[in-house]
């Protein structure tokens, strides 16, 4: 029996890297065969990661088969998770987002959600001494993870924790930690290649918000400027991939690393509503500029209102 790992849908760095890390320590130092796997293309930062430092990309599945085992990581929402995810054998969650429930598993599992900023930190903690055994491979892994989702402890969701294993992967692998985040925010930047429908899925969430279904999209980039040339476009597409994925309404937020802000895209009327009613904001065109916004997690889902 080969246990698969995988992450959410839309698959970031975490979500990419994670599941690479887990599969060895089952693998290697736990004696359990394992896989990672993928729910979905790599983002344009996860694939530069894989290039970096010589991973192979994990296979793509769609589905799960009844009673396969799994282990999931970077997520416990079902909507984020394959279809049959509930006839799986979900043997392990490893996570650190909010409890959204809806996961059936066949019995007792280990769960393991902490408030920390990445899920690769989690499992640093989680290997305990065994974590000095990771291939210099699997370390890169990790530090990207972590770098990626704090935005190079920009982010509030950073903790002192987070930053202390960073630093320390850092110094282990011989890196700069503000030159390799550059790198890994100008890939992530790179989108020119991407249709306007896959932007706005990239790195989206699903949401419910007074009885409206949202897709709550972010895409951090240390060039806003480009993805904001594309303003019109992005905007014109967004019922599209609302109806394709049974939403009412996509959210857009371009997150500027550097400045450390966001910029909402303002469709509609529904859409100004929420950005007045969630931020303290007055909506005047078709965009609205949120100074300090950089988390999906800590500072727009829970901040949703209408």
């Amino acid at each position: 029996m080969t246990i698969k790992v995988f992450g959410h849908k839309s698959p970031d760095t975490d979500s990419t890297g994670s599941p690479i890390i887990w599969a060895w320590y089952l693998s290697e130092i736990k004696g359990t065969p394992a896989e990672p796997a993928l729910l979905g293309e790599p983002n344009t930062e996860a694939a530069f990661v894989l290039k970096r430092w010589n991973l192979p990309k994990p296979q793509i599945i769609a589905d799960v088969a009844a009673g396969e085992a799994c282990v999931v990581v970077d997520t416990n929402n079902v909507a984020e998770l394959p279809a049959s995810i509930n006839e799986a054998n979900v043997i392990q969650v490893i996570d650190h987002h909010l409890l959204a429930g809806g996961l059936k598993t066949k019995g007792p599992i280990d769960i393991t959600i902490r408030p920390l900023a990445c899920t690769a930190t989690i499992m640093h903690d989680l290997m305990g001494a065994d974590a000095a055994k990771m291939p210099e491979a699997v370390k890169g892994a990790m530090l990207s993870c972590i770098l990626s989702d704090t935005l190079e402890f920009r982010s509030p969701t950073t903790t002192a924790h987070d930053r202390a294993v960073a630093e320390d992967l850092a110094a282990q692998l011989g890196i700069s930690i503000p030159g390799y985040a550059e790198e890994l925010f100008a890939a992530k930047s790179d989108v020119s290649a991407f249709a306007d429908a896959d932007l706005l899925r990239m790195d989206s969430k699903e949401y419910e918000v007074a009885g409206k279904q949202l897709r709550v999209s972010v895409l951090e980039t240390t060039a806003p400027k480009v993805l904001l040339e594309r303003k019109a476009a992005l905007m014109a597409a967004m019922p599209g991939v609302a109806a394709e994925d049974g939403a009412d309404q996509v959210l857009l937020f371009i997150v500027d690393i550097l400045n450390e802000e966001a910029t909402l895209l303002v469709p509609n009327d529904l859409v100004k509503q929420i950005a007045e009613a969630s931020f303290p904001c007055k909506v005047a065109g078709d965009s609205v500029v949120l100074p300090g916004i950089m988390s999906r997690k800590k500072q727009i889902i829970p901040a949703l209102k209408l």
